[in-house]
Order: structure tokens, then C-alpha cells, then sequence
């Protein structure tokens, strides 16, 4: 007799439970994950709750450390060995600043100081300064607008350099995670961690189809 219902998905993950792992690894509160996907709190407690008990993972601060990927990223089954393959941090990629105004910030970056600007979307906005990308991010909050910039390395990959740092006891905030996938399907995954000060730092890699 052949089965009725729903196909069995073929990830372990839907789309919208990566996308929720993803948000919550970046470090989201399930308010700013419901605001974000237009739904409520409940919401987001109940597919929270799903991908715990699929994943088998106890708790909220462990699924931060869940290292999956889902199986349709250019990411999924690469890894390297990080005790026998030598490892170091690649060239900064990426500076972020935190602005208070996006309207205001945009155009001085591009226009007075003449910096390529890249594409804006949201409150985001992204310039390239000869190689090396700057993030602009608008926030309303002054106290937070004048917190120290955020640095980030690029790696090759970004699961063996996790893997390679964890090692060397790196302080990681959570396992990395997409943040962005662009038209073309390729994918920004990031992880963060701090240095002995507090000061907030991030390996990135880019994964292409």
C-alpha cells in the first residue's frame, strides 16, 4: 500500500528549523528570531523545542555549540584533521562598526571618503576597502554604538579552523553558522569568540556550489 501524508523530508533539518539553529548560534534571542521571521515567541519555543528533540541536544547554550550543516550547503562533509594539519588564522577580512544612523553613515563612507560600496540591505550596509570589507551595522542604542569594532579572519575552513582553535581552548561563543547566502548561492559563515579582554573576534569563510 503505498504512504499517504507528508514526503520524509531529506535533511535532518527542515529549511526553517536551519534557519532557527542559525539564529540561534549567531547568539538571537527568540524575540529577535520571531521579529525577524514575522512570527511570535510561541512559535519559535515550538520549532526550538522540535529541533532539540530531533538533534537530540538538551539545551538552548548546547545547540549554540551544535556544529551541523545542513546537507545542501557547500559545506556539508568538509572538514580537515585539526591535530595533524598545521593551522593559522588567514588574512582580516571583514572590520565591523556599529553606527547610529545608516542614512548618515551610508553616504559618508561611499561618497566623502570614497570607499566602493558593496550592497545594503536592512540595517546593514558593506564596503570594500581594497580587499578587506567593512561592516556597518545601525543601531539606535547609543551605549552600543560605541562599542569597539569586531574583527574577522578569514579561513579556508571554517569547521577544521573552529575545530583547530577549540583545541588551543579559544573561547567560542557558538559552533559557526551561515549568516547570509547570496544570489548566486553562495554561502558567509561565521563563528565568534573573545579574546582575554572581552574584545570580540570571528573567524569567516565564504562556501561556493
Amino acid at each position: 500500500m503505498a504512504r499517504t501524508g507528508r514526503p520524509r523530508h531529506p535533511d535532518i533539518l527542515t529549511t526553517s528549523e536551519w534557519e532557527i539553529v542559525d539564529a540561534v548560534r549567531h547568539g538571537m534571542p527568540d524575540r529577535e528570531i520571531a521579529r525577524r521571521r514575522g512570527t511570535s515567541r510561541g512559535a519559535v519555543k515550538f520549532h526550538l523545542a522540535n529541533i532539540r528533540a530531533k538533534l537530540g541536544v538538551p539545551t538552548r547554550q548546547k545547540l549554540r555549540h551544535w556544529p551541523g550543516v545542513a546537507a545542501s550547503s557547500p559545506l556539508a562533509g568538509r572538514s580537515i584533521d585539526p591535530v595533524t594539519t598545521p593551522f593559522s588564522l588567514g588574512p582580516i577580512g571583514q572590520i565591523a562598526l556599529t553606527v547610529s544612523s545608516l542614512e548618515r553613515a551610508e553616504p559618508f563612507y561611499r561618497d566623502s571618503l570614497g570607499l566602493k560600496h558593496l550592497y545594503t540591505f536592512g540595517n546593514l550596509a558593506f564596503f570594500d576597502c581594497h580587499g578587506v570589507r567593512l561592516f556597518l551595522t545601525a543601531s539606535d542604542d547609543a551605549s552600543h554604538a560605541r562599542q569597539h569594532s569586531v574583527v574577522y579572519f578569514q579561513v579556508p575552513d571554517i569547521a577544521g579552523a573552529y575545530e583547530s582553535l577549540r583545541a588551543r581552548d579559544v573561547p567560542f561563543e557558538g559552533a559557526p553558522h551561515l549568516i547570509h547566502k547570496h544570489a548566486d548561492g553562495t554561502e558567509e559563515w561565521m563563528a565568534f569568540f573573545n579574546d582575554p579582554d572581552g574584545n570580540l573576534l570571528a573567524i569567516m569563510a565564504q562556501a561556493r556550489p
